[in-house]
């Protein structure tokens, strides 16, 4: 079954359900899911937004864009977040199409440039994403690798 890729913003209904989800993916307090996906109801700004992919009524895949991804390069924003495929998915390139929806997304608001903070090497130039540098999560000893997608 093919998956349909849904911004919040334009399915508010959707919102507890995958306020939840992503909750239970990073452990993130669900107050913080549920706070920044109301603000991406609000309009104008461009920043938060979340995206979601789903077959039928379940969440299969995810990611979000935020101003700073818990890191110690404030300059790099805003970043893509929480990107997330359920094991049963992936393989099938829907990281990528994810991906692809966001940059555009986020280039029709104006903003051209994207960064992603990771752990993963090899993984996001597969889409287009090209090694920025090293920055330190918020909590973290070691350095992880940050990529910049531009538009």
């Amino acid at each position: 079954m093919k998956e349909q890729l849904i911004l919040i913003a334009e399915q508010p209904r959707r919102l507890e359900q995958a306020a939840a989800w992503f909750h239970q993916k990073w452990g993130i307090p669900l107050e913080a899911y549920t706070e920044s996906m109301r603000q991406s109801l609000m309009g104008g700004a461009a920043v938060p937004q979340w995206l979601i992919a789903v077959q039928g009524e379940r969440i299969v895949g995810g990611l979000g864009v935020i101003q700073n991804d818990f890191h110690d390069r404030p300059d790099l924003a805003p970043n893509v977040c929480a990107v997330y495929v359920e094991p049963d998915c992936r393989g099938q390139g829907l990281a990528g199409r994810l991906l692809e929806r966001i940059c555009g997304e986020m280039a029709e608001r104006g903003i051209p440039t994207l960064y992603l903070l990771t752990d993963h090497t090899g993984f996001y130039e597969r889409y287009g994403w090209e090694f920025c540098c090293m920055a330190r999560g918020e909590g973290e000893e070691r350095l992880s690798r940050m990529y910049r997608h531009r538009r």
